[in-house]
């Protein structure tokens, strides 16, 4: 038997003996694991240093400080979100009452990547602990430095046969899908997540998938271009673009276009200084294939501003590419990185169409004060989630779920969504033994005409 046997096999049976599904054990869990990060926080801060080159400040911001926000929620929410939930009966199944529970699905495969290692990888288990899952969580090859963290953090505070960390690469993962899970939460491109799906579909496992794709970035003329330029200049440097929700490509009006480039640059600028590539605190490319990809598509239009790159530090500057076309290199893939490719136009109608014929993204900003443009946009454009005037902050929340939709992903999570992706709902009629209306059993007589005027 190998490892994953093993571990699959003991968690299974540590899932049956139900102890999993006491609010209480829940609960423990919970602070142990906030208590065991608040502990190890400079570790988790040294390793992403070490894999992206995080800033201390934004590294807490965007992966210690939401999984800490996450746990506080639940801590303060999961008894309310938990307890079975009374609904109303139909007539037609007088005098009973009908309720829906909570069931765990059992045995949680977490999938992460590499690009927010520690918060993508633990903000789902959350969800599956408050749940009363088990768990087995596969962190990224690609950031060994955070993914060797998490394994620490995990094994010293939980017993494998409750939640388990297994690192590896490729081979490692193909291994762990060949095994069955009771629900798979992957987190990556929209490629591997199709590998994911394909090899639980062996199994009839359920998938949460959350992808990726082309997140457009529209601004309007009558936007307010200072701050539209600060927030769109922040929201593509964070992680060096490398977030799935990054702005991904920029559709501008003509009229504001040239002050909304410069507003981009300046603000740049303020940010890490005229050479972000040399800048300490400016993260890398994760590796030196992504960081090849990327010069190779800078090359593939035409560079108004940025395009520098820093070989020995794997990092590029922020780069805008303009008079991009809609059929052009850069518009045919998730970017993934520091480039912003700008495309302008003069009449909405001239890319509703263009991104409706897209696969759906998962993210869409639009820089607008006008109320016509905001419900037009979100009436006629199908997307993940997003901002109005405003960049990625939308998942940063407990308080709304964030998933993407057709290729961009399936299902969504965070605070009250996470009880929905990592649970069974379980429906439940209870009937009365005092009263049993025999209008339903055969022989059915002349109750036809009754029925209809109950089920009409």
């Amino acid at each position: 038997m190998n490892s994953i046997e093993l571990i699959l096999k003991n968690q299974r049976q540590f899932y049956d003996s139900g102890v999993t599904k006491s609010i209480k054990f829940r609960k423990e869990r919970l602070l142990e694991l906030k208590k065991a990060i608040k502990e190890n926080e400079k570790e988790i801060l040294d390793a992403l240093k070490e894999d992206l080159n995080k800033a201390e400040f934004e590294a807490y911001a965007t992966e210690i400080g939401i999984v800490l926000e996450e746990i506080n929620f639940m801590l303060s929410n999961m008894k309310n979100l938990l307890k079975e939930k009374r609904v109303r009966t139909p007539i037609a199944q007088f005098f009973s009452s009908s309720k829906i529970y909570k069931d765990p699905y059992g045995i949680i495969l977490i999938m992460a990547p590499w690009n927010y290692p520690f918060q993508l990888a633990i903000a789902p288990l959350i969800g599956a602990i408050v749940c009363g899952n088990c768990s087995v969580i596969k962190p990224s090859n690609y950031s060994p430095a955070t993914s060797a963290v998490i394994n620490k953090i995990i094994t010293q505070t939980f017993n494998q046969s409750y939640i388990a960390v297994i690192e590896g690469g490729r081979e490692v993962n193909q291994s762990i899908l060949d095994h069955k899970f009771d629900l798979i939460f992957f987190t990556g491109s929209p490629e591997v997540g199709k590998i994911v799906m394909e090899k639980a579909a062996r199994h009839l496992t359920p998938v949460a998938l959350e992808l990726g794709g082309k997140s457009p970035c529209i601004v309007d003329e009558t936007a307010d271009i200072k701050l539209a330029g600060k927030r769109i200049a922040w929201g593509k440097c964070l992680n060096s673009g490398q977030t799935c929700v990054a702005p991904d490509y920029l559709i501008v009006h003509r009229s504001i276009k040239d002050k909304l480039i410069d507003e981009i640059k300046s603000n740049v600028e303020k940010f890490y200084g005229k050479f972000p590539e040399n800048n300490e605190d400016f993260p890398k490319i994760i590796n030196k294939r992504h960081f090849e990809r990327l010069k190779g598509l800078i090359q593939s239009g035409e560079v108004i501003y940025g395009g520098r790159s820093n070989e020995q530090a794997n990092k590029i500057a922020l780069t805008l590419i303009d008079h991009v076309q809609w059929d052009s290199p850069v518009m045919q893939e998730e970017l993934f990185g520091p480039i912003l490719p700008i495309i302008e136009y003069e009449n909405p109608e001239d890319f509703l169409t263009r991104i409706n014929c897209r696969p759906k993204p998962l993210a869409l900003y639009l820089f607008t004060k006008s109320k016509e443009m905001e419900k037009k946009i979100i009436r006629d454009l199908s997307y993940g989630g997003g901002c109005i005037n405003d960049t990625i902050v939308h998942l940063a929340t407990s308080y709304m779920g964030f998933g993407g939709v057709g290729e961009s992903g399936m299902g969504s999570y965070h605070g009250t969504a996470s009880i929905q992706a990592f649970s069974h709902s379980k429906s439940i009629m209870k009937k009365s033994n005092l009263i049993d209306i025999p209008l339903r059993y055969p022989p059915y007589q002349n109750h036809l005409k009754l029925l209809k005027k109950i089920m009409k």
